[in-house]
């Protein structure tokens, strides 16, 4: 079986990081590596996994999450990259669903349908529209790459991907302060199809309690038109807060 790399950017992820490697520790089977990079932490996410014991750690001297990805994948030994947003949880198989998912060598990346979720409810309108925008963003803003197997994943879809692949499209860009997956899927359908896998990740729901469901769907849809139409990602980057 292909060996997995699961790569984990973090900042202040204190109050998600616990779960989440509680999580990975128990994938059956078990990834390779899970390496975890820090972009500059206040609170105790470093602590944390430092007691959990199951992942390597780095640090980064600013917090960008294409840096900190690319950090982890150049640290990387396996042959499949799993970029996992710290917030976000996987299934048991998951190291499984991926490695079957990429045996097929006309797929070049994957993701999971994202169902994002709070401590008390499951947000299924946003999570059906951000399913339903892996397809028609493409569709609508690069119809000439959708016929060839482009689908728009994002972090929180748990991204993976050969590592061969990744560097020879060049990794994340580290210029783009958002969207650098987006970035990234333009890159890899050069080496073969996109594939969102009919699994499910749950996701926290941090962004959309703050802005509210309606708020969240709108900037979203605004953020992908922008960025479809070829609006710079660092002036979407206004549009899109930091939420820990």
């Amino acid at each position: 079986m292909a060996r997995v790399s699961i790569i984990i950017p973090t900042l202040n992820e204190s109050h998600s990081l616990d779960r989440t490697l509680k999580q990975l520790a128990i994938l059956t089977p078990a990834a390779w590596e899970i390496i975890i990079v820090d972009g500059g932490s206040t609170d105790n996410t470093i602590a944390l996994a430092q007691q959990s014991n199951l992942a390597q750690i780095l640090t980064c001297d600013r917090s960008s999450r294409a840096i900190q990805l690319n950090r982890g994948a150049t640290h990387a030994s396996g042959d499949i990259l799993c970029f996992l947003h710290a917030d976000t949880q996987i299934p048991d198989d998951a190291i499984a669903v991926i490695t079957q998912t990429l045996a097929d060598s006309s797929i070049s990346c994957g993701g999971f349908v994202s169902l994002m979720t709070g401590d008390r409810t499951t947000r299924w309108g946003i999570s059906l529209h951000n399913f339903l925008k892996t397809y028609y963003a493409p569709l609508l803003f690069r119809p000439h790459l959708f016929v060839k197997g482009l689908r728009l994943l994002f972090g929180d879809q748990v991204m993976f991907c050969r590592r061969s692949d990744f560097w020879d499209c060049g990794g994340f860009n580290e210029a783009l302060p958002i969207m650098e997956d987006g970035d990234l899927c333009l890159r890899l359908v050069q080496k073969g199809r996109i594939r969102q896998i009919d699994r499910i990740v749950q996701s926290s729901d941090r962004r959309v309690a703050k802005w509210g469901a309606w708020k969240a769907t709108a900037i979203y849809l605004y953020i992908g038109i922008l960025w479809g139409i070829g609006v710079s990602p660092t002036q979407l980057k206004r549009l899109y807060d930091d939420i820990r």
